[in-house]
């Protein structure tokens, strides 16, 4: 006989005229135990003991119940605690980590109390189905939950079921150049056993307490009276623990708004071909396009994380103020003027790709599939109509860019100098490939430099301020540039992310140093190797993480242009733009993806 058998049988469903549980018990009184028989445990066993085996010294039944039934009746009730704990948890956590609070874990789930009462409800077969579908669901429910919580840590928004995957990928890349590959490995493998605990644990806590309720049908039935009954009275008093309504229906209006974000997912890919369809410069004879630059050096250069959080932010605006007031000056001494405005970005937190689109193509480029739609389309952006003229050798400096682009082509660009080609040969600064001073230095030496070459047009992409903000560095003299060596050194002198990310604070400081060092290059570069054609239009690409934001839910950048041809700004005089590096509080606030128009008809041909 096998030693999971059973040492007596059931009682005969059909005899007793009694619908059998899950557990193989019925609601009839069970039989008197034979001597030596446990009685029914709390785990949903019958509680009828295996026969010995021969040689275990007397041991029987799971864990040797018939030698330590008070250990197993504990270690029995303590897993069915941690069951209801667990399916607690699940029903009730929130998707946002600032909402994590003891309040949360305590109201009514309606979705809870509703389940229960189906359960009891149904036959056995149809119940045990019905636990395990509701245990799984429940389980994707809290990943999806999890997930949520770190896209709206980074991005400031929920995770898309649509069109965010492929961004898990770009998670793992970002977790391997600023931790190393071991960390990445460390963090993928946690997340992934987590998530799949995470689902298992939930199928078999909702099984569990659903073969309890059944061996307790009367006290369960009636609690589940009493539950509702609450939960009606707290919604309709709009009863609250603070400002934590204690009843909730938060899973069911989490699942809806899932359903209308993927239904406008689908959606928003017609309108935005209708979108992309209208352009206001498609039919103008290049000879007509950016007259009032012909022969000038245009930069369009973003400055990652640049946002307006630096300039407001009362932690951060004394010094940001001093960099740009300094800056301002020195451009000033050198015979240069600038103007300065705000944009609104598509995206918060990451998504530079997004907001540099958007920036280009006029169009407002949101999520992944936009970008997608945009860079297998012919849509002309701001950097291809430079190239039609023909007036221009366009080129790009990204050096945020290590693996193949093909993305690149879509922008028209006659080269790319990523981070292989810029000649660096430097440490990286965690996610940073290139230094921004080493970066512009590199742009003068392959392109802006060079003798009898014809005017450039440039689309440059600083990445030192780039998350994590650590290590930072810090300029030196250009002269002691060389080939990136000697930022070995600087970046021991740095900060330790893993450090730095334990204290928000600190984060916000080394955030605040990294945009100070990435407006330094910008400006210092200009200072040193500008001359009488050189336009510079300098921007951020999106605001920081929240963890920077500290609260803050805006969404602009700033933008400045800078010339030392006052015909240049007196182009855009209208715009209301404030002067120097730093916009007014007040200052015009466009959509990012309005610039290439008013920019294209400013310096196209004069009425």
């Amino acid at each position: 006989m096998s030693p999971f058998t059973r040492s007596r049988h059931q009682p005969d469903p059909a005899a007793s005229g009694t619908e059998p549980d899950d557990d193989g018990t019925g609601p009839a009184p069970d039989p008197v135990p034979a001597p030596g028989d446990d009685a029914p445990g709390e785990d949903g066993s019958s509680g009828t003991a295996e026969p010995a085996a021969p040689g275990d010294g007397g041991r029987t039944g799971w864990f040797g119940r018939r030698r330590h039934p008070r250990a197993a009746h504990g270690l029995s009730l303590a897993i069915t605690v941690l069951a209801g704990m667990l399916v607690l948890f699940a029903l009730l956590v929130p998707n946002r980590v600032e909402r994590l609070e003891f309040a949360a874990f305590v109201r009514i789930p309606a979705e809870g109390v509703l389940l229960a009462g189906l359960l009891l409800a149904l036959p056995p077969r149809p119940r045990r189905i019905t636990a395990v579908v509701a245990g799984v669901l429940l389980g994707l429910l809290t990943v999806l939950k999890f997930l949520d919580m770190g896209f709206y840590q980074v991005l400031a928004r929920p995770f898309d079921l649509v069109l965010d995957w492929i961004l898990l990928d770009d998670a793992t890349d970002f977790l391997r150049e600023s931790f190393g590959r071991t960390g990445q490995v460390l963090a993928v493998t946690a997340v992934v056993v987590l998530f799949a605990a995470l689902l298992v644990l939930t199928t078999l806590a909702v099984v569990r307490l659903t073969n309890l309720m059944v061996r307790h049908r009367q006290t369960a039935g009636r609690t589940v009276l009493v539950l509702g009954t609450a939960w009606m009275t707290c919604m309709t008093l709009g009863l609250q623990i603070g400002s934590v309504p204690i009843a909730t229906k938060g899973n069911a209006d989490f699942v809806g708004n899932r359903v209308d974000q993927v239904r406008a997912g689908l959606r928003d890919a017609r309108v935005f071909r209708e979108q992309a369809a209208v352009d206001a410069f498609a039919k103008t004879p290049p000879d007509r396009l950016l007259t009032g630059l012909r022969g000038k050096d245009v930069l369009f250069t973003f400055i990652e994380s640049y946002g307006r959080v630096a300039i407001d932010d009362p932690a951060m605006a004394a010094r940001t103020d001093a960099v740009l007031e300094e800056g301002t000056a020195g451009l000033k001494s050198a015979g240069f003027a600038s103007r300065s405005g705000w944009l609104r970005s598509p995206v918060t937190g990451a998504g530079s790709w997004l907001a540099h689109s958007t920036f280009l193509s006029g169009l407002w480029i949101k999520n992944q599939q936009r970008y997608r739609s945009l860079t297998t389309s012919d849509r002309m952006t701001l950097t291809k109509y430079f190239g039609r003229t023909g007036a221009w050798r366009t080129v790009g400096i990204v050096p945020g860019v290590r693996r193949a682009w093909p993305e690149g082509k879509f922008f028209g660009l006659d080269h790319i100098y990523d981070s292989e080609h810029l000649g660096y040969h430097g440490p990286y600064f965690s996610w940073t490939p290139v230094p921004d001073q080493f970066s512009m230095e590199a742009f003068q030496r392959l392109e802006h430099g060079k003798k009898d070459r014809e005017p450039i047009m440039a689309e440059i992409i600083l990445a030192s301020s780039h998350n994590p903000w650590s290590p930072v560095a810090h300029m030196i003299d250009w002269e002691d540039l060389g080939d990136g060596s000697v930022f070995h050194r600087i970046k021991k002198e740095g900060t330790d992310p893993k450090e730095v990310w334990k204290d928000p604070e600190r984060v916000r400081a080394e955030y605040r140093k990294a945009i100070e060092y990435s407006i330094r290059s910008l400006t210092e570069w200009v200072r040193r190797y500008g001359h009488e054609d050189t336009v510079l239009v300098f921007l951020g690409d999106h605001q920081p993480v929240p963890t920077v934001l500290a609260g803050d839910t805006g969404r602009d950048v700033p933008i400045s242009i800078v010339a030392k041809d006052s015909k240049v700004l007196d182009r855009v005089a209208d715009w209301g733009w404030t002067d120097g590096l730093k916009p007014a509080k007040d200052a015009p606030r466009w959509g990012m993806d309005k610039f290439r128009d008013r920019f294209m008809t400013a310096y196209g041909p004069q009425p």
